[in-house]
């Protein structure tokens, strides 16, 4: 009965959106091309570079050497491996859903265990700092200051979630869970041998690595075309404004202005087109805003969910843990915004305006944020095409050999 129910609820969807796309064809168009205008002006530029460098430092044993020197500080804090380390540092720098995309990898090369794969992607995949301040607190709200507000609640909050998910699944048979030292002669050691079990030569490796980067990329960029699309036909078809009645009422609740419940619901399907709406709405009091904000960017947005979750489908790595993390991660990122929003934003702001203090963050330090970001927007393109040229060359090569 209940696979009758999903095959149904497949069917249903698929014939919905068959029916908006040709109710809705110019909104359609301009929705598709605005999710694929962010996929290869920034997404793909953005992470590529990150995608390919792990996948050579995984397979020249680097990611080992790593994991053997940090073991000691990661298995006590987080209950996973060193390596780990290696997947949290990238996941913070390149964003989602590199994290999930390096922990998969990891599995297959069987540095993890399920348990510890399930618990290390609940935790890794965060946005990367140039969105945070280029394009959500300098490109939407035009404030510096608070970048370092949203950065703070957002790697925190993502802390808290590895602290809380390191009793994840502790009912199970772990492995090394003995006291290790750190060990530079057998972290070279693990680095040799993973070296030498990888047979292929240099231009192989470098060669998978662009491939495996290419393929995964061109799957997120597909999500996010399609993801772009469906918010923007439930918002035609009226599902966006009933739905976000119905929130309107929790936030009132809960203190919250209502006004924020229709862009909270966009930021839910895409974080940029939510944070956008939330900037929009200049209430008078900042602080809702940044609590709406802090959960949306937590809650990383059905889109990256989807790509996580076909990420996470190359392997036996469940995506449940991970859906459940990100709710504990945007109910501690709002937290930390409500206590952090006086000490890190409003006394700074306050400080800045007042006096004949110079503020740090403004106006060159937004102004560096949003050149970079604005730089990735206009050489995007060019990198994307350049890679993708690339990519196609080297299959050439394969097909013909």
């Amino acid at each position: 009965m209940k696979s009758k129910i999903k095959s149904i609820l497949f069917a249903g969807t698929a014939l919905f959106l068959a029916a908006a796309l040709i109710t809705f064809p110019d909104q359609t168009l301009e929705a598709s091309i605005r999710g694929l205008n962010m996929w290869w002006e920034i997404v793909f530029p953005s992470l590529l570079p990150f995608f390919i460098t792990a996948e050579l430092l995984i397979g020249f044993g680097v990611v080992r050497f790593i994991g053997v020197l940090c073991e000691p500080i990661m298995r006590p804090l987080f209950n996973v491996p060193g390596a780990g380390s290696f997947v949290w540092a990238m996941g913070m720098a390149s964003g989602y859903p590199s994290g999930a995309k390096l922990t998969t990898r990891l599995r297959q090369e069987k540095q993890l265990t399920k348990t510890e794969a399930e618990r290390l992607v609940s935790f890794t995949n965060a946005s990367n700092p140039l969105f945070i301040f280029g394009a959500v607190s300098v490109g939407f709200f035009h404030d510096a200051q608070l970048g370092i507000l949203l950065a703070v609640c957002h790697y925190g909050g993502n802390t808290l979630v590895g602290l809380c998910m390191r009793f994840y699944g502790r009912d199970r048979k772990e492995r090394g869970e003995e006291k290790q030292r750190v060990s530079l002669y057998h972290a070279l050691q693990a680095l040799h041998r993973t070296r030498l079990q990888d047979s292929r030569p240099f231009g192989k490796i470098f060669g998978d690595a662009v491939i495996q980067s290419i393929q995964t990329l061109l799957m997120i960029g597909g999500f996010i075309i399609m993801f772009s699309v469906f918010n923007k036909l439930i918002f035609l078809i009226g599902i966006s404004k009933i739905l976000a009645a119905g929130i309107s009422l929790l936030f009132t609740m809960a203190g919250i202005p209502g006004e924020l419940a229709l862009p909270f619901f966009s930021g839910l399907f895409e974080i940029t087109l939510g944070a956008q709406m939330i900037s929009g709405t200049n209430l008078p009091n900042m602080l809702p805003e940044v609590i709406v904000v802090s959960f949306i960017l937590a809650f990383n947005g059905f889109s990256v969910q989807a790509q996580v979750a076909s990420i996470l489908a190359e392997s036996d790595i469940r995506f449940t843990p991970y859906f459940f993390a990100r709710i504990l991660h945007g109910i501690f990122a709002s937290t930390l915004a409500i206590l952090l929003f006086k000490p890190l934003y409003q006394d700074k702001l306050g400080s800045s305006t007042t006096g004949t203090n110079i503020p740090v963050f403004a106006p060159t330090g937004g102004q560096d944020w949003l050149h970079s970001f604005e730089m990735l927007q206009r050489f995007g393109p060019l990198i994307t095409l350049f890679s993708l040229a690339c990519g196609a060359l080297i299959l050439l090569r394969r097909l013909r050999r």
